[in-house]
C-alpha cells in the first residue's frame, strides 16, 4: 500500500480558516494556492484530505 500515492491540488486559500486548517494544509505539503502535491496514500493522509476536503482536490484518486 506504500507505493500507491495520491495527487493533491491546493485550491482554497487558508486565510479566515481555523488554525487546524492551516496545520492540516502545511502537514499535506500545501502551502501555496495552486500548488501539487504528490503524497502516499495511507489513511492518515486520506483523514488529512478529509478534513480540509473544501480547500483541495485529489487528481489522481487510486481507491
Amino acid at each position: 500500500m506504500a507505493d500507491k500515492t495520491v495527487r493533491v491540488q491546493q485550491i482554497g486559500s487558508p486565510i479566515r480558516r481555523e488554525a487546524s486548517q492551516r496545520q492540516t494544509l502545511i502537514g499535506l505539503k500545501l502551502n501555496k494556492m495552486h500548488r501539487i502535491a504528490v503524497l502516499p496514500d495511507t489513511p492518515s493522509v486520506r483523514g488529512m484530505i478529509a478534513k480540509v476536503h473544501h480547500l483541495v482536490r485529489v487528481l489522481d484518486d487510486a481507491a
